[in-house]
């Protein structure tokens, strides 16, 4: 695959793997066909595949952020303000990470990048703050009012949507899908889970930000892993949500001594 600016380009957004491999598999084998993939940080800490999890993500491509767990995991920055699970899987991630992958994740790049000119950047938790995160349009504004683009693609809150302004309207959105695990009452284990997809026209004049949601560990009430497709010659993203080896993943957690609750948690999309 090839990097930067193209003509006609579709990305792929991907974010928040959190070291779960089965989820980041899943997320590739559903993608649909794509020319770059844009991973928006948080590629590690919480999963039991830290560098499984790198090596695969490296072979995808080099747009690359950085996010917190990258810089705690890698020694880059301390852990002080993690809740205390979270403080035990980065060091246990810090201890398993080879030299090499702790290396490169401490020479990943802050946002905002600009992979693909001006009208596009990429950051982890907000243009602004790398650590924000943007979860009400309260905590967008300043964001949407002062943009370094007309689209800026985030991560860090594990939810998919976004918000959006036209400069007089402010407006959150949110992915509408069929059936919901959370609606049915479909656990990870049942069968009945099936792919979705929701396409949102963007329009020209209005500024974005949008969040591909998290393919790892999402926190929406929505155990799915969670991607878009930015499509800028249609001007569409596509939000994605896909089925993964849920079991697999937690097995892999708790075969680390990870604590239970990284790994029950996926069950519960929470």
């Amino acid at each position: 695959m090839e990097d930067g600016p193209l003509i006609g380009m579709r990305a792929l957004l991907i974010s928040d793997i959190h070291a779960n491999l089965q989820a980041l598999q899943a997320v590739l084998a559903a993608a649909p066909e794509h020319d770059v993939v844009w991973n928006l940080g948080d590629i590690v800490g919480y999963g039991g595949n830290p560098n499984e999890v790198i090596d695969e993500s490296r072979r995808l491509g080099t747009v690359f952020v950085r996010g917190n767990h990258d810089r705690a995991c890698s020694g880059l920055a301390g852990i002080e303000e993690f809740n205390p699970i979270a403080q035990r899987a980065a060091r246990w991630t810090e201890c398993v990470l080879t030299g090499e992958h702790r290396d490169w994740l401490q020479h990943l790049a802050a946002g905002p990048i600009m992979p693909d000119g001006p009208q596009v950047s990429c950051v982890h938790g907000s243009p602004i703050d790398e650590d924000e995160y943007i979860l009400t349009l309260r905590d967008a504004w300043d964001s949407l009012q002062h943009p370094c683009s007309c689209i800026t693609f985030f991560g860090h809150t594990h939810v998919q949507g976004g918000f959006a302004t036209n400069g007089e309207e402010w407006f959150r959105l949110t992915p509408q899908y069929q059936a919901p695990p959370r609606r049915l009452g479909i656990r990870s284990t049942d069968h009945g889970a099936v792919p979705e997809q929701f396409e949102l026209e963007l329009r020209e004049g209005a500024r974005y930000l949008l969040n591909p949601g998290s393919v790892g560990q999402p926190r929406d009430g929505d155990w799915r892993a969670a991607f878009a497709i930015y499509d800028d010659a249609r001007g569409v993203l596509t939000w994605h949500r896909v089925p993964y080896d849920v079991r697999g993943a937690q097995q892999q957690i708790l075969r680390a001594g990870l604590p239970d609750r990284l790994a029950s948690r996926l069950r519960e999309g929470r």
